[in-house]
């Protein structure tokens, strides 16, 4: 289930973009494989968390080889020399660590934590319209609500929106039955 937030802003600013990451309390639905570029006991601390991937150059040099079976990257700050050199290969997946969205942090283990937990990450569009999942066709109303006020409380809290209002939002569930619910004035 995806959503559609409007931000009331103007993209062209660059003081009014969004972009941030929330973990919505009952998850996205999916397993998330995660990869962690890091050394020494913060290795062992994602190892434990659940990462599927950790290292340094050998993680480096097998991205470089086209094996990317993971779908989020988290580095910690000491490692960035690593990653930088691979911009070009994760930045169009979308998976370069950002400290803006929690993926470049001291705290690897808590950051796997959340990736696994659900985290969402959003960004506004040209348009200053945020999409993103919160969670499967298949979760109950409550659910789906539940991470949609999660989600909006994230974005109230953003300094740029709090004066701003989020004037209209669609939910839309994905593909063979697409449906589109208007909502408005949720929080």
């Amino acid at each position: 289930m995806d959503v559609a937030v409007n931000l009331g802003i103007d993209a062209r600013k660059s003081d009014q973009n969004v972009r941030g990451a929330t973990v919505l309390p009952h998850g996205t639905g999916r397993s998330v494989r995660v990869a962690v570029f890091t050394q020494g006991a913060n290795a062992e601390a994602a190892k434990a968390a659940g990462a599927e991937l950790v290292g340094m150059e050998d993680l480096a040099d097998q991205i470089k080889k086209g094996e990317m079976n993971f779908d989020v990257v988290i580095a910690s700050p000491d490692a960035m020399r690593v990653v930088g050199q691979l911009g070009q290969v994760l930045g169009p997946r979308g998976l370069m660590p950002n400290p803006k969205v929690g993926t470049v942090t001291p705290n690897v283990a808590e950051a796997v934590k959340n990736a696994k937990a659900g985290q969402v990450r959003y960004r506004n569009d040209k348009n200053g319209i945020i999409h993103t999942t919160i969670g499967k066709v298949d979760f109950d109303a409550d659910k789906l609500k539940e991470n949609l006020e999660a989600l909006l409380v994230a974005l109230k809290k953003q300094n740029r929106l709090r004066r701003k209002a989020c004037t209209s939002r669609k939910l839309a569930s994905p593909p063979p039955w697409v449906q589109v619910l208007q909502l408005t004035r949720l929080a």
